[in-house]
């Protein structure tokens, strides 16, 4: 399925569109873009509606737990206070004014325009229904032409949304075209991104590396890709930091960038490892009795992933560990490598003394995105530094680590930033005839 300038079409018709897209790309870019606040105003309309219970249907067919938070999410980026504030806070209250500078030694005055790039190709990851909608809004509200690669795995609900939006705000149907195009037809993508200005890429190493291969050199390379985050505990946590841990852990199944994969405990001592995991694993339990799977299929997830941690550990000679449940699991490690838990529930816990954070975690400085700190406040201030110094670009409390704030950076850029360019005018002073020099 195709959606091109507001009507959805048959997949079959891609080459043909595809045939005509520069030329309609063109027309549309010869007249100015749309103005943020009416793209704001319209997403803001969607997004009551969203809450209004329009697309309930849809997000419960995503078979997810938690589709009552995934709703609420959508809610909150959608609003108009939400909005505005992310544009104020990235680009400034008058980005798209024009501005005079005075450059020194003489030298012709220059005006300063903020501009979109133009054409920007969306490459969605299947890892998180909707987010295609979200990434072509932030497209839209920097005033590009926003083609989008559907993931394979989508269930339409991108679609929904996109089509509900273009009902409240017709005049953006020629800034929307999506396409169901197979990540194997390679030639089909390579063909939208030779149209394009930049290339927003969302999914893991293999799928940057594909885009980077086909890419123009000369095209922008907007890049999303996955991201490892951690806890880093100091000190005695208290029972409520505990809580608030157990809570992101089991909330988001560790399925997020922003989930804790490694809860990194500021010892050398593995006796100090295992009391901690004593002493947490009741709590983690707790928590997953209280959210217990509400679909068959992750029910099925759980059970497997529990089985093949418990065969794991058997090979491994731990067949004995005792924090261990089909719900979650704690797995003590006598390494600091970061890397990738069992997730769903399943976390590794690990020694990382102060002194190593910056050995350790720079072994994968281009992966590192959230921390949850929690530590002493009078050691707070240190190990923030240290741990930026380290590479991570987001510290939070335990609690927040995964819960999206307005006017956040993503992976240490601001995202609107990187979908416009700046464009430079020479000031040329005009003389009696009417000719400027």
């Amino acid at each position: 399925m195709i959606l091109a300038n507001g009507t959805r079409y048959d997949s079959a018709m891609q080459d043909r569109i595809l045939d005509s897209l520069c030329a309609r790309l063109n027309q549309r870019l010869a007249k100015p873009a749309p103005a943020a606040d009416t793209v704001i105003a319209a997403i803001d309309r969607l997004g009551r509606q969203v809450a209004a219970g329009a697309f309930d249907e849809q997000i419960a067919a995503l078979q997810i737990d938690n589709a009552e938070q995934y709703k609420n999410m959508a809610i909150r980026l959608l609003r108009r206070d939400y909005l505005e504030f992310k544009v104020r806070t990235e680009l400034g209250a008058d980005f798209s004014a024009d501005r005079v500078t005075n450059p020194p030694q003489g030298l012709a005055p220059l005006r300063v325009l903020t501009r979109p790039l133009g054409v920007l190709l969306h490459i969605a990851a299947g890892n998180a229904d909707g987010l295609p909608a979200f990434s072509v809004a932030e497209g839209l509200v920097t005033g590009n032409i926003n083609l989008l690669k559907l993931p394979q795995a989508d269930n339409g609900l991108s679609v929904a949304i996109i089509e509900a939006l273009l009902k409240i705000e017709p005049n953006l149907a020629d800034y929307i075209y999506v396409f169901d195009t197979p990540s194997s037809d390679l030639a089909a993508i390579k063909r939208m991104a030779d149209l394009s200005d930049g290339i927003v890429v969302w999914g893991g190493e293999t799928a940057v590396a594909a885009v980077r291969r086909f890419a123009h050199p000369g095209t922008k390379l907007i890049e999303w890709g996955h991201r490892l985050s951690f806890a880093y505990l100091s000190g005695d946590a208290s029972r409520q930091a505990l809580a608030d841990l157990a809570e992101h852990i089991i909330s988001t199944r560790q399925l997020l960038c922003s989930s804790c994969q490694v809860i990194y405990l500021n010892t050398a001592d593995m006796d100090q490892v295992r009391s901690f995991c004593d002493r947490f694993y009741p709590v983690l339990e707790a928590e997953a009795q209280r959210h217990l799977p509400k679909t068959m299929g992750a029910a099925a997830a759980l059970t497997l992933r529990s089985r093949t941690d418990r065969l794991e550990a058997l090979l491994d000679g731990h067949g004995d560990k005792p924090w261990h449940s089909v719900l979650c699991s704690l797995i003590a490690k006598e390494d600091s490598a970061l890397e990738l838990s069992p997730m769903l529930g399943n976390v590794l816990v690990k020694p990382l003394p102060r002194e190593r954070i910056l050995e350790v975690l720079r072994e994968k400085k281009q992966y590192l995105q959230t921390v949850g700190l929690c530590c002493p406040p009078e050691d707070r201030e240190d190990l923030t530094q240290l741990l930026i110094r380290a590479g991570v670009t987001r510290i939070t409390t335990l609690r927040n680590m995964s819960v999206s704030l307005p006017g956040e950076a993503h992976d240490g850029e601001y995202p609107l930033r990187r979908y416009l360019r700046t464009v430079n005018v020479e000031l040329t002073a005009q003389t009696d005839d009417g000719f400027q020099e």
